[in-house]
């Protein structure tokens, strides 16, 4: 195998480890994006771990909802006159891409002042290499399911991830390179 080819599997084994250290979150979890039901987005955010990278996902009926990302002042003051980004579909996903504070509400009057807000908190002080606990359990957000053919006996990438962590994944990479490298 080319020294190109051996760089390219590399890096996909790479680029595979660091999305997997990704968490999607369905703010509100079951709830979703709502006025109903007095949510407590403050603390839902709480129990969560936030990461670069995370998947921050609003959940919600379009007709009488939508996501605004607000600076702080505005947060405070539900002042919805000029948000950063509004949402509109109903089924909003948000990488994060940043350290600190990421202030949403919804822009429907009323209901940033209902409630209907949340700060998603990337500590700066907090190491991106891996999920905590909390977020490898991020509730009712399922993990995409890959068929595998019945007659194959391979092992499915997760069963490796959970089995040999990042470093036995990046370890078997190497060997696969001297393997294949060697043919």
């Amino acid at each position: 195998m080319a020294l190109a080819g051996k760089c390219f599997v590399l890096l996909m084994v790479m680029a595979a480890v660091h999305i997997s250290n990704a968490a999607v979150y369905k703010v509100g979890d079951s709830a979703g994006w709502t006025t109903i039901g007095n949510i407590d987005y403050k603390q839902w955010a709480a129990t969560k771990t936030f990461r670069v990278g995370d998947i921050i996902h609003f959940e919600y009926n379009a007709q009488f909802h939508n996501v605004m990302r607000v600076t702080h002042a505005m947060y405070r003051a539900c002042n919805v006159s000029a948000p950063l980004a509004t949402y509109t579909t109903g089924n909003d996903t948000i990488k994060i891409t940043r350290r600190g504070h990421h202030f949403f509400f919804c822009g429907v009057p009323g209901h940033c002042q209902a409630g209907q807000k949340v700060d998603i908190n990337v500590p700066r002080n907090l190491s991106t290499t891996a999920p905590t606990p909390s977020a490898l359990v991020s509730p009712l957000v399922p993990p995409a399911r890959i068929p595998v053919p019945s007659p194959s006996k391979a092992v499915p990438f997760s069963a490796l991830k959970d089995g040999f962590g990042s470093f036995g994944l990046m370890a078997m990479a190497v060997v696969a390179l001297l393997v294949f490298g060697s043919a």
